[in-house]
């Protein structure tokens, strides 16, 4: 059985993300909430909040022990870029793109 949660449109790039999803990935539902709660990343903040969503979704749809559950899968895939303009130099115009990204946490039971 399995439980999931997505978040979508995420303002932090895909890259940064995924550093700290593969931290937690195949850990205990404790053991990867303390993790992330000691981190000092943005990231770490969003997906403390997809992993608390996803087992939310587990206890009360699925009636799962939240003591059993682990993170089965995570995955961070990039979403829409919003592309920006500045001034470069000589006149030209540069680009800045602000990427953003969609956030899957699923978690199972052992």
């Amino acid at each position: 059985m399995e439980s999931k949660a997505i978040a979508k449109n995420i303002r932090i790039s895909a890259d940064k993300t995924r550093l700290v999803a593969n931290l937690v990935r195949g850990k205990n539902i404790s053991e990867a909430s303390a993790i992330l709660k000691n981190m000092n990343k943005k990231a770490s903040r969003i997906i403390e909040k997809v992993l608390n969503s996803a087992v939310a979704n587990a206890e009360n749809n699925h009636k799962m022990n939240k003591n059993d559950l682990y993170i089965s899968k995570i995955y961070v895939n990039e979403g829409p870029v919003m592309k920006r303009m500045i001034m470069d130099s000589r006149g030209h115009v540069g680009r800045s793109d602000r990427r953003t990204s969609h956030i899957t946490v699923v978690v199972s039971e052992k």
